[in-house]
């Protein structure tokens, strides 16, 4: 079996809950391998993504592990099972690691909730208004680049075109309504986009006003990606030094926690796309 030289974020958890399993059982690697019939070479390669492993063997190492969660078991399996080369595989070598393991963690999330205070999420933005937002790097890009980042952003929208498309929930903040990249025409352009996908089935568009009190994680960028159970969730974060996935459980059960009081803040349905029209004629 040939080794990866460089493991995706999806990989990597994969051999994450692995070793996880092993260490809830009180197992050590060498004891593992024992149980398993092998070598702790191979133990600690599969849970480092060195190596990849099939859906069978998940649930073989469950059984031996003692593991008693079913639906958590069947559904680490299914991620090792499932392994679809995508559109973004295209984009390896290319753009950052975390820009493409971005795009397949969105693919395969059961739901999606995104949090935005000065930009207005990647997965509504109009290209021209996406293009605007990406100018904004330091150092400034080439036209380029620039392009193949545009095109990535506009890729990310297939998780709407499928025939079961993503449920998503959107937490954007009045700031990231009122930022005028590109100029007010781009900006109204973008409102009115953000109106029609608000009417879609499976997006929840919720506005945080200014009148908002405060609230834990305010100006944080944060991505909520639901898996199989929750034990299989993952939080995404930008940073200004790129992108970062979390998904310990005192991480997954914190960031659950702000979200929920983030959404406690924000104007219904209903009253959220009253807000944005608002906003939009001020322009």
């Amino acid at each position: 079996m040939a080794s990866r030289k460089t493991p995706t974020a999806r990989q990597r958890r994969i051999g994450t809950e692995l070793r996880r399993m092993r260490e809830h059982a009180g197992l050590s690697i060498a004891e593992g391998a024992a149980l398993l019939g092998t070598d702790r070479t191979n133990i600690s390669n599969l849970e480092g993504a060195r190596f990849g492993v099939s859906g069978e063997r998940v649930r073989q190492f469950a059984a031996n592990y003692n593991c008693p969660d079913h639906a958590y078991v069947e559904g680490l399996a299914a991620m090792a099972s499932t392994r679809v080369r995508g559109w973004w595989t295209e984009y390896r070598g290319v753009l950052p690691s975390g820009a493409v393991d971005l795009a397949e963690m969105e693919y395969h999330a059961q739901r999606l909730t995104v949090v935005e205070h000065m930009h207005v999420p990647g997965l509504l933005q109009t290209e021209e208004h996406a293009r605007a937002v990406l100018r904004l790097a330091i150092p400034q890009r080439s036209e380029v680049e620039l392009l193949r980042r545009l095109t990535h952003r506009m890729k990310r929208k297939t998780i709407f075109e499928r025939d079961q498309p993503t449920a998503c929930v959107f937490l954007v903040h009045e700031a990231a309504l009122r930022m005028c990249l590109g100029g007010s025409a781009v900006q109204r352009r973008q409102l009115d986009r953000l109106l029609e996908e608000s009417e879609r089935d499976h997006i929840t568009l919720l506005v945080i006003p200014f009148t908002a009190n405060g609230y834990a994680g305010a100006g944080s960028s944060v991505t909520l990606a639901a898996g199989a159970v929750p034990r299989l969730d993952t939080v995404q974060l930008d940073s200004p030094h790129g992108v970062a996935f979390l998904d310990g459980e005192a991480q997954l059960i914190r960031y659950r926690t702000t979200l929920e009081r983030m959404r406690e803040m924000t104007l219904p349905p209903s009253e959220s796309r009253d807000f944005i029209r608002t906003v939009r004629d001020e322009l």
